[in-house]
């Protein structure tokens, strides 16, 4: 009895579009990535969704999974995920924006809370009918029809669930529509992704991408999308030259990162001369390693583009790769000079600084640590890279602060409030640090008398 009810909520789980406490263990298996560029097309691809939904743009998160398949999904209130397959995999950026456009219906319509409380009903709707089957059954003695009542309920269950997920999942798609046409962008990218899901669904399910399973695809949801193209005054728009220039890049960077050089070179030929070709094919030397290769290539785009951040961090990154940081720095300097509101950017470059072992370097890696905090205070790589600096100039309180935000990003409770306990000797007890440092002690506090209690 309780085998099949948990093989139930296991199912139903699945069938949901947002992430669920099963997908959730194995994202956390996945690894994610952070790229400055990557990131920035897909919001400036999203932004103007995001407006029309009347969500405020800073407050979604973009998350990248590196995971072969096609997938994207929002989970824990506005955050939206997407697979490095997706972004490979998308052609246009129009198939993209509108996967964009859905997703930020799931989380315009308030799609997460009712989904959670739909698997809820489901699982209680399977209890019920085991329970009263297992009554049935037992006053009747006839475990057969008991069994059948339990089978029956447990089928009305996923039914009320999948029911309830492709509604979600249209109406998903009407408010996805509704923010391409309040942007004047056109939805046959959304159209042309329902045709390569459409495909997906001839595969056995193992072989499905996990776009189709999560986000049940019906004629009724495609007809729709079609009939929305053919009335569309926007539906002949052509797509943003930039964001067509934003696609191709970082089709190109994800694939050359993501695969081998070997694949990188088969897909981007010697021959091809564009620029997201001569892009894909600096990283893959960089990475073999070449550099005698890599650098020409890497110079020659940005003679083109000498105002492009991304091909002046690119440098940063493969010199300092190769062990040879301390050319690293201007690179990473000009990049941050161009994109100074990046916080990936500055990390990267004080994290160079940082290596390079140099006091006089120190210093300067405090500022654009500080200032990726502030728009970052979660970065617990940043904050890592800040306690070195302290440490190594001496400042040990303000090191210890750091380490103490660390720990906390980190859950590590018990670090946490050490370091935050040997920040409060050291520090002056008064102004933003010192009551930082009350609040990281609480916070650890709390939680471990939470899970005592659990």
């Amino acid at each position: 009895m309780f085998t099949r009810l948990f093989l139930l909520a296991t199912l139903v789980l699945a069938l949901v579009a947002p992430l669920s406490p099963a997908s959730a263990q194995q994202t956390a298996r996945r690894s994610f990535i952070r790229d400055a560029e990557v990131e920035n097309t897909i919001r400036a691809y999203a932004t103007p969704l995001f407006q029309a939904a009347g969500l405020d743009p800073d407050g979604v998160r973009i998350h990248l999974l590196v995971d072969p398949t096609l997938n994207a999904f929002v989970a824990g209130g506005q955050n939206m995920f997407f697979h490095t397959g997706l972004l490979v995999r998308s052609e246009t950026p129009g198939q993209l924006i509108g996967v964009i456009a859905h997703e930020t219906g799931h989380i315009s319509g308030g799609h997460l809370v009712r989904i959670q409380d739909a698997v809820g009903n489901a699982s209680t709707e399977a209890l019920m009918g085991m329970l009263v089957g297992a009554a049935l059954g037992a006053a009747s003695g006839r475990g057969d029809l008991g069994a059948a009542v339990m089978m029956g309920s447990q089928e009305v269950a996923t039914r009320n669930l999948m029911a309830f997920s492709r509604t979600q999942e249209g109406s998903a798609d009407q408010a996805g529509l509704s923010f391409l046409d309040a942007t004047h962008q056109s939805a046959k990218g959304m159209l042309e992704f329902f045709d390569i899901l459409g495909d997906q669904e001839l595969l056995v399910a193992a072989r499905q991408d996990p776009y189709v399973r999560t986000h049940p695809l019906t004629r009724d949801r495609v007809a729709n999308v079609r009939d929305f193209v053919a009335k569309s005054p926007y539906s002949d728009a052509p797509p943003r030259p930039e964001f067509v220039e934003m696609h191709k890049r970082m089709r190109a960077k994800l694939f050359a990162f993501l695969e081998s050089p070997v694949r990188t070179f088969q897909r981007y030929k010697e021959s091809d001369n564009s620029l997201e070709s001569r892009y894909a094919r600096a990283i893959a030397s960089y990475r073999k390693p070449d550099m005698d290769t890599a650098l020409p290539l890497i110079d020659g785009l940005l003679a083109e583009r000498p105002q492009d951040p991304y091909f002046w961090e690119l440098k940063g990154q493969m010199l300092f790769e190769n062990g040879r940081g301390s050319e690293a720095v201007q690179p990473y300097r000009k990049a941050v000079a161009l994109l100074p509101d990046n916080a990936l950017l500055r990390v990267g470059l004080a994290q160079v600084e940082v290596e390079q072992e140099d006091p006089s370097l120190l210093n300067d890696a405090k500022i654009h640590l500080s200032k990726a905090l502030q728009s970052e205070p979660e970065n617990y790589t940043a904050w890592r890279l800040l306690a070195i600096s302290h440490g190594r100039l001496g400042e040990e309180g303000m090191a210890a602060y750091a380490m103490a935000e660390q720990a906390l990003l980190e859950n590590k409770l018990a670090d946490a409030a050490y370091h935050a306990g040997k920040a409060e000797r050291l520090l002056p007890r008064s102004g933003p640090i010192w009551l930082r440092i009350q609040d990281i002690k609480e916070r650890a506090s709390q939680v471990k008398e939470d899970q005592k209690r659990r």
